[in-house]
């Protein structure tokens, strides 16, 4: 896994000057965030004076903790005991907040460069692993529009999709679920036709911009597509802060990570790589690869 993480910092180091900075973020006049700037987008969130009664008209749900042990959302159990894997995402957990308090951000974005490298399922446990923390509120949103996954993985069944509030066809109440006071997914049951006109579509950060404001999240997590198969990601790739690059140890090569960070530099800001399945952990720590 050191070998794998040299070479990305390697090939990193390689393009190093054909790859604009990302711009940085413009001061505002409005308080920081202790210890960086506030981005423009956090400006429109209210202080949370009472997000119990704010995030209460959305519909609770208890997901099965035999399916979500079945799916190795390794972070939802609240037992002292942690499953193995849980620390790991814990680590990601606090870096990952610590980077973007310091930044102002509130929105970061995960994807993989193909399929079958567990992004889905590294959301999920990063978003379990944020509830535990009770003063921080997080949403999910379902981005992986053409195979979503989401609904099944966390058992739900209903009518409403993320899309459609996406469009400005549904309310955000309507369709979100809680499933722990801090935490609220918006899942899509089916596949959406033309997804990446929409991810496009002028409807999309006026919604992103009215969600947060009405429920001043701390962070809202967006499932990704694959960024090797479609357009979907880059698409949307303008209205996040930041994003995580998930690949699978031993199937995602050198040349598809690179190429990956490369695109998503030239947009956002890349908060990182992952390595997940990896089949030998850190001795010491236990954790997964993070760069």
């Amino acid at each position: 896994m050191d070998k794998i993480q040299a070479a990305i910092a390697k090939a990193r180091a390689a393009r190093e000057g054909r790859i604009p900075p990302p711009k940085p973020v413009a001061p505002s006049k409005a308080t920081p965030v202790v210890g960086g700037p506030m981005s423009k987008r956090s400006q429109l969130i209210r202080p949370a004076t009472d997000r119990a009664s704010i995030w209460l008209p959305l519909a609770n749900f208890v997901p099965s903790p035999k399916k979500m042990a079945r799916q190795r959302i390794v972070t939802f159990s609240n037992s002292a005991a942690k499953p193995e894997g849980a620390a790991a995402f814990d680590m990601l957990r606090t870096k990952v907040l610590q980077q973007m308090r310091a930044q102002g951000w509130k929105r970061l974005a995960i994807t993989s460069p193909g399929k079958d490298c567990g992004k889905s399922t590294v959301a999920l446990n990063l978003a379990f692993s944020l509830s535990k923390q009770a003063e921080v509120h997080t949403i999910v949103g379902e981005m992986d529009m053409r195979r979503p996954t989401l609904a099944k993985a966390l058992d739900l069944s209903g009518g409403g999709s993320f899309a459609a509030v996406l469009e400005g066809k549904a309310s955000f109440t309507d369709v979100a679920m809680r499933a722990r006071p801090n935490l609220a997914f918006a899942v899509n049951y089916g596949p959406v036709r033309n997804s990446s006109e929409l991810l496009q579509s002028s409807t999309i950060e006026p919604a992103l911009d009215e969600i947060e404001a009405r429920y001043q999240p701390d962070l809202t997590i967006f499932d990704m597509p694959p960024m090797l198969q479609t357009d979907d990601t880059l698409a949307f790739m303008d209205v996040v802060d930041c994003v995580l690059l998930v690949a699978a140890a031993e199937s995602t090569s050198l040349a598809e990570i690179d190429v990956c960070e490369r695109d998503l530099a030239s947009q956002t800001n890349v908060v990182g790589v992952l390595l997940n399945k990896c089949r030998y952990m850190d001795n010491e720590t236990g954790q997964m690869g993070y760069d």
